[in-house]
């Protein structure tokens, strides 16, 4: 029974119960909020009592998001709960870890940069916000060449297969970019690489291969996609890029499978996203966006804010957010 202390006007003390107080008596609001308040303890204990509802967060295998982590980490987060990710002047430290995972992942993805060199990426919530900023990069680079050229931008579209992530289809729709989406077919699971190829034109903005599907965990051949899309770009005179979704597999391939060639070490892939809170080890919260280089992300989308202290550069679609899986994600990677 939760028990919590009072003091009765002449200062004695008693203990009392907050399943025996007032505030559970009646039933409180549960969609305006309350005229008066209710002391701490009792707040805690009715919310902690409707949250035993919930599913056992160690139980839930569905969703391929970390459930546990050392407690250190967890000491970590919840000493850097209270820091806004975004504030780099006052947590310039915070800001050093995020380049620092950015550097490391782009390593790991073998991009083609020197050791003292600094990668192109930048921490998101997600997969989801990273593939929607490196869908913007497509769809404006192939916008400038379409303008440099003279032609029509108005209808771009980008080539996925059909088991592509919901993410896919809200970048799709929210941006105004068509989804050619290349069928599925019975004992073929994947996106099938001579087909996505057939369906590239023009208008594409980029080819979209999975690094672990949703489906079931396998991976597309990105180097068949790379090698059947140079062949054609060289023929038409085309220059259509790959992006890899390795949300799942990003954080599998490079130490299971080493020897596989689906990241940076094939030409036409410019980009990379991927959860840091799959197998990258730390809680939901966290995803990563990784650039080949800085020519494939264009400047002009990148803004400068100076009202938090100094020039400050930033490519998200969120603003303040906290920096507990950053120095979390940072810690995994060196243990």
């Amino acid at each position: 029974m939760a028990l919590s202390r009072a003091q009765t006007n002449s200062g004695e003390s008693l203990i009392s119960s907050t399943f025996a107080s007032r505030y559970v008596r009646t039933a409180l609001p549960r969609f305006r909020i309350p005229e008066q308040s209710i002391p701490k303890d009792a707040a805690y204990q009715i919310i902690n009592d409707e949250l035993m509802l919930d599913g056992n967060p160690r139980l839930n295998l569905a969703s391929f998001v970390t459930t546990w982590m050392e407690p250190e980490c967890d000491k970590l987060i919840q000493n850097s709960v209270n820091k806004n990710y975004v504030d780099m002047d006052e947590y310039p430290v915070t800001t050093e870890f995020q380049n620092r995972c950015v550097n490391m992942i782009a390593h790991l993805f073998n991009a083609p940069i020197g050791e003292d060199e600094t990668a192109v990426g930048v921490g998101t919530v997600g997969s989801s916000e990273a593939i929607m900023l490196a869908g913007l990069a497509f769809k404006r680079k192939w916008q400038n060449k379409m303008k440099a050229e003279g032609k029509p931008h108005d209808k771009p579209n980008i080539v996925t297969g059909a088991n592509v992530q919901v993410c896919w289809e809200k970048f799709a729709r929210y941006f105004e970019v068509e989804l050619k989406e290349v069928k599925l077919r019975e004992g073929y699971y994947v996106m099938d690489p001579a087909k996505a190829v057939e369906l590239v034109d023009e208008n594409t903005i980029c080819v979209a291969a999975i690094l672990g599907s949703t489906l079931n965990g396998e991976f597309e051949d990105v180097k068949m996609l790379n090698d059947l899309l140079v062949a054609k770009n060289r023929l038409i005179r085309w220059d259509t890029p790959i992006h890899v979704d390795a949300a799942s597999g990003g954080f599998i391939a490079p130490f299971i499978y080493p020897e596989l060639e689906w990241d940076f070490r094939l030409p036409l892939v410019k980009s990379i996203n991927v959860s840091g809170h799959k197998y990258g080890l730390v809680y939901a919260g966290v995803g990563w966006i990784i650039w080949r280089n800085k020519e494939d992300l264009p400047d002009e989308l990148i803004f400068h804010i100076n009202y938090l202290g100094a020039d400050q550069p930033t490519f998200t679609l969120n603003f303040s957010k906290g920096s507990s899986q950053i120095i979390a994600h940072n810690t995994t990677n060196m243990c």
